[in-house]
């Protein structure tokens, strides 16, 4: 395997456990949301780091896949 399948595959990794991580902090959110008595600061904090997550995720997928026009 040569360095660029690597990295390609270090990357493919990182951007799998963002996405992950964003995924559980939606199920989070959800759950909190439920309860019967909501922190609210707790909640606006989780979605922030959701939000900020998305973010990432964005930046890597167009440094991954960049959006060519033909």
């Amino acid at each position: 395997m040569d360095n660029s399948q690597h990295i390609d595959m270090d990357f493919r990794a990182l951007l799998a456990l963002k996405r992950k991580e964003h995924k559980d902090l939606d199920h989070a959110i959800e759950s909190l949301i439920s309860a019967p008595h909501t922190d609210q600061l707790q909640l606006r904090r989780l979605k922030k780091k959701k939000l900020s997550l998305k973010d990432e995720i964005k930046a890597l997928e167009e440094q991954f896949f960049p959006d060519i026009i033909a």
